[in-house]
């Protein structure tokens, strides 16, 4: 699943404020099945990014459950060592799902009834939304969404082999003209699945245009099992806009959180009635100096660092002189060479004037170009899903 091609994303929409009176009404803790959460803030599965290090930060800041990479059920299924690789994990990396993907309800099945057997993930979830042509080329992700009848067995038989919480995310449907989130939300829930998560774009639409929250607010007046929102969440305050708007049980975050794990702080801040914390550059050079030294320790030196330095483009984006910086850094080789380059760096922004010297906001525009998949060429497998 290499070198997959990327497009262009663009988050200029931003979603209408809540109305008036709108609160922040999910609870502090949730649960999915049997898995206790301790609060409703959920890292969405992000194919080459999502791993034990990127979690673990996620975590730190906030964030109170994570998903594993898309990994392929077939090859959970045949053993294949590097599938494993993908859900390396540890005992403080909890709660956690693991993700699959694939077309065949037994293969799911044995593949989950893994997950289980290994004690991999404290839940499964299949993924039914993923637009990428190698995974729809398999008739897996969103293709699924074509075909209501295979969803039903899908989710019967993955439920029939484990007993740990089972979850499906889906998307919008398959084209604007064939839209039937709600018909699969209902089987899903009808063949024993403990939760949903919606990402309100069709699978023609890709990445592009913009998320129809009212979607997932239809899903969750039909459903009884939670329903976790998905789809243009850029700042914290969108985190309280979302489950206003819709009602969603849980809240995913997707793009916004690369090289910005301080979202997950600051959604919870919020919710405490408390200012948002914006994150100092010592904060953020401190912090990727931690990510790629739990890179290294994942991957070794060589690919651990070529894992971690598309992690640098997201952490340095919006800062004096970036550009520059990430044109460098896209080609650095050596963890020592890394930590000198980042120490340059922000000893020169150190350096700037006191209007240059302020804290890091995030809610700006967040254009982000998958051209430099070129220096960052990692994003299988199935590519980044969740925006």
């Amino acid at each position: 699943m290499e070198g997959l091609s990327c497009k262009v994303f663009s988050l200029h929409w931003r979603p209408a404020p809540p109305k008036l009176g709108a609160k922040w009404i999910a609870s502090e803790t949730m649960k999915i099945g049997t898995l206790q959460l301790t609060n409703n803030l959920i890292m969405a599965p992000l194919a080459g990014i999502t791993d034990l290090a990127f979690r673990t930060i996620a975590r730190r800041y906030g964030c109170g459950l994570c998903y594993t990479e898309m990994v392929s059920a077939d090859g959970l299924a045949r053993g294949h060592k590097k599938t494993f690789d993908f859900l390396r994990t540890e005992p403080g990396d909890r709660p956690l799902i693991a993700q699959i993907f694939g077309s065949d309800p037994e293969v799911l099945a044995a593949a989950a009834g893994v997950i289980e057997e290994r004690k991999l993930a404290d839940a499964v979830d299949i993924n039914m939304g993923c637009p990428v042509r190698p995974v729809i080329r398999r008739g897996a992700g969103a293709a699924l969404m074509k075909d209501p009848e295979r969803v039903r067995l899908i989710v019967r038989q993955a439920r029939k082999a484990v007993r740990i919480p089972l979850t499906v995310k889906i998307r919008a449907g398959w084209s604007p003209k064939e839209r039937n989130a709600l018909e699969i939300a209902r089987i899903v829930e009808q063949e024993g699945a403990d939760a949903i998560a919606v990402h309100p774009r069709t699978a023609a639409q890709g990445f592009s245009g913009r998320s129809d929250w009212s979607l997932i607010a239809e899903v969750k007046a039909a459903l009884t099992i939670p329903v976790i929102g998905n789809g243009d969440v850029e700042t914290p305050e969108d985190v309280g806009a979302m489950i206003g708007r819709t009602g969603c049980d849980a809240v995913m975050i997707g793009r916004s959180a690369l090289g910005n794990p301080w979202i997950f702080r600051n959604a919870l801040r919020i919710r405490a009635g408390e200012g948002t914390e914006l994150a100092t550059p010592e904060e953020k050079k401190r912090l990727i100096g931690e990510h790629l030294e739990m890179s290294v320790g994942l991957y070794g030196e060589v690919t651990g660092v070529k894992c971690f330095r598309k992690h640098l483009f997201w952490y340095t984006r919006g800062l004096r002189g970036s550009a520059t910086f990430r044109k460098e850094a896209g080609t650095i080789l050596g963890k020592g060479n890394v930590l000198a380059a980042v120490s340059a760096y922000f000893e020169e922004l150190a350096g700037g004037s006191a209007g240059e010297k302020k804290s890091l906001d995030f809610s700006g525009n967040l254009n982000i170009s998958c051209k430099q998949s070129k220096a960052f060429p990692r994003f299988g497998p199935g590519g980044t899903e969740e925006r």
